[in-house]
């Protein structure tokens, strides 16, 4: 998991929240408590995949552009993190005369690529509406 997809996440719940739905990198950067470029950077990534809209100028910044409810956390994992359980290095050789270290990536591959498929599948029953009732309920306690 990488810290894209935590921003992106945190950045939509945040816009759901807003009355206007507006909120500029600044803003988002300050709540989610990391450097506006980085916020920039992911708001880009959500752009381009049609999770939000910009505006420019004065009182501008990043609009959800979906229903809370309609964008899954699987979408935004698609849209940033899709593959990144899988470490960048794996034990082994390939070319070893070693049964377990000739197919230790191979299997290793397919272990983690099996626990993106089912991380995904979770994800896929959390909407960003759900996370912001879950914020909403708990900041009531």
């Amino acid at each position: 998991m990488n810290s894209e997809f935590v921003i992106a996440v945190h950045g939509l719940v945040l816009l759901a929240h807003r009355p206007d739905g507006m909120a500029s990198s600044e803003e988002i950067a300050a709540n989610v408590c990391t450097n506006p470029v980085r916020v920039r950077k992911v708001m880009s990534c959500l752009r381009k995949n049609g999770y939000v809209d910009t505006r420019e100028g004065s009182g501008g910044g990043y609009k959800l552009s979906r229903e809370p409810g309609a964008v899954t956390l699987a979408d935004i994992y698609r849209a940033l993190a899709a593959g990144s359980l899988a470490p960048g290095w794996c034990s082994g050789d390939p070319e070893s005369d070693c049964m377990v270290g000739s197919n230790m990536a191979d299997v290793m591959n397919a272990v983690f690529c099996g626990a993106d498929q089912h991380l995904e599948k979770y994800f896929e029953t959390i909407t960003i509406g759900q996370m912001l009732s879950s914020i909403t309920a708990k900041a009531r306690l």
